[in-house]
C-alpha cells in the first residue's frame, strides 16, 4: 500500500533533548508500529508529532507543515491517545457531540461496552473501560493520523481483538496509525512495518 498510497504523515529532523533526529513518512491507510524499552522516547515522539512537546525540525500533514496550521487545527486532525489519556469532564458523554452518538454509540457495542457506560463517573471505570472510551473518542473525531500509545495494554485478549477490528476499518478508510506498543504480536497483526527506539534513536522499519 505505501508504494501507491499518498504520504500522509511527514517527520523532517524531529527532535527534542529526549532524542532524534527523526525522519520517516507514514501512508494514508499504513501502520507503522514503534517498539522499545521503556524510556527510550517512544511517548516523546508521539508528542512531538502531536506538535505537544517542544521540539526542532518539523511534521508535515498532507505535505503541509505543523507550523503552517494553528496548533488546535493541527491536533484535532493529527490526534494523539496517551497511555493514560486525560478526561476533563466527570462523565465519558460529556466529551461527545450529539451529532457523534450515532458513531459512539455503535462504537461502543463494537468494543463490548454497553451506552449506560457514557452517563458513568469516568473515575469509578475500570482501566480498560477508559481505553476503550478513549479510542471511541480519538476515532470518533475522524483523524488524518491516530498516534496511539499502548492503547490495550489493559485489555483482554477478546477485547484487543475488538479494538483491532475498529483500527482496522479506520486504515481502510484511508487513516494512517502509529501505534506504540510492548506486544510483538500486535506490531505484526497491524504494521506494515516495526521501528526500533532505543536511546532516543529511531532503526530502520522492517516489513511486519
Amino acid at each position: 500500500m505505501s508504494g501507491t498510497a499518498p504520504v500522509r504523515l511527514s517527520a523532517r529532523g524531529l527532535r527534542s533533548r529526549f532524542g532524534g533526529p527523526f525522519s520517516f513518512d507514514l501512508h494514508a491507510g499504513e501502520c507503522v508500529a514503534v517498539q522499545g524499552p521503556s524510556g527510550a522516547g517512544k511517548s516523546v515522539l508521539l508528542r512531538m508529532l502531536a506538535d505537544l512537546d517542544p521540539h526542532e525540525g518539523e511534521a508535515m500533514l498532507n505535505g503541509r507543515g505543523s507550523t503552517a496550521m494553528p496548533a488546535p487545527d493541527w491536533r484535532a486532525q493529527v490526534v494523539y491517545q496517551a497511555a493514560e489519556p486525560a478526561w476533563w469532564e466527570p462523565t465519558a458523554g460529556a466529551h461527545f457531540s450529539d451529532a457523534d452518538r450515532g458513531f459512539v454509540d455503535a462504537t461502543l457495542a463494537a468494543l463490548g461496552l454497553d451506552a449506560a457506560v457514557l452517563d458513568s463517573d469516568v473515575e469509578r471505570l475500570s482501566t480498560g473501560e477508559r481505553q476503550r472510551l478513549a479510542l471511541v473518542r480519538s476515532l470518533a473525531r475522524k483523524p488524518a493520523v491516530l498516534l496511539l500509545d499502548e492503547p490495550t495494554a489493559a485489555l483482554d485478549p477478546e477485547s484487543v481483538a475488538k479494538a483491532e477490528v475498529l483500527l482496522r476499518t479506520a486504515l481502510a478508510d484511508g487513516m494512517a496509525l502509529l501505534i506504540v506498543t510492548h506486544s510483538g504480536e500486535q506490531a505484526q497483526r497491524l504494521a506494515r512495518r516495526i521501528f526500533r527506539l532505543d536511546q532516543g534513536k529511531l532503526g530502520d522499519g522492517t516489513q511486519a
